[in-house]
């Protein structure tokens, strides 16, 4: 055994440093694999070219064990190619015929919705991930199926984006009055946005966040959320890959799922 663990992330380097959820997701890896005195070697890359180009090379020189393969996309080449070199994996999503760990994103998604149209909230809007991404998709799918007014706009997970992207929504000339972010940078900024836009928050406008966090707690209001615990998801991913490394049949897992936890940025519908 070579005693590592690879995991390419194809984002933008400058988000690891203020996004906590995969500095948490994969400190829940590397507590379940440092039991076996496993370690994970982490990657950061531009794109999915790289990603792939990475993969290859670990291949040929032999340096993990298996590999973590992380935000599927739609027609992702990713589970082909790690096939194709031999490498074990393990897919956080749908793992395309490669053992996965999936996330039941439609139940959250309703749950949100649920609270916001109970409190009377009828213009909803989104601000989501990139788009190509299967969760994201997913999620999307999920608002519109009970929600087809819902207004839809697409992010990076940023600072910039979250705050870019509610300015623009609270500008239209019918506003919504309650937005759903995918994940907590976004909702921060959006709710730091709506503030200096004079929006009051949440007599006028209910925000929600995807991945609680710190940020979350600590924001003024501090924001309502979809909290996941993500450490455990890291945990959860960890004991596929083990079983992966030892070659045995790959359990059936899911991670946890996120719940409702109501704060300070949600209200009765103005």
């Amino acid at each position: 055994m070579i005693g590592a663990v690879g995991l390419v992330l194809a984002r933008p380097a400058r988000l690891l440093g203020v996004e906590p959820f995969f500095m948490e997701f994969i400190a829940g890896i590397e507590e379940r694999l440092a039991e076996r005195d496993l370690s994970v070697l982490l990657h950061v890359v531009a794109d999915h070219e790289a990603e792939i180009a990475a993969y290859r090379r670990w291949a040929a020189r032999g340096l993990v064990d298996a590999t973590v393969v992380v935000n599927p996309v739609v027609d992702d080449p990713r589970p082909a190619v790690v096939r194709e070199l031999g490498l074990p994996a393990v897919v956080v999503g749908d793992g395309g015929g490669l053992p996965d760990v999936r996330t039941d994103h439609r139940g959250p998604v309703l749950e949100a919705l649920g609270h916001l149209l109970d409190l009377g909230h009828r213009r909803i809007a989104r601000v989501t991930g990139p788009s190509a991404l299967q969760h994201t998709q997913a999620r999307t799918a999920a608002l519109l199926s009970r929600c087809p007014e819902a207004v839809i706009v697409e992010g990076d997970y940023s600072e910039e984006a979250g705050a870019k992207l509610t300015t623009a929504l609270l500008n239209l000339a019918d506003p919504p009055t309650a937005i759903l972010y995918d994940n907590d940078v976004m909702a921060v900024a959006g709710l730091a946005a709506a503030t200096s836009s004079g929006v009051a928050v949440p007599s006028q406008l209910s925000l929600v966040a995807w991945d609680d966090s710190t940020l979350c707690r600590l924001a003024t209001p501090a924001l309502t959320t979809m909290s996941v615990d993500v450490h455990q998801f890291g945990v959860l991913v960890a004991e596929s890959v083990l079983e992966c490394v030892d070659g045995l049949p790959v359990t059936v897992r899911w991670s946890p799922a996120a719940h409702y936890v109501a704060r300070g940025t949600t209200a009765a519908a103005p």
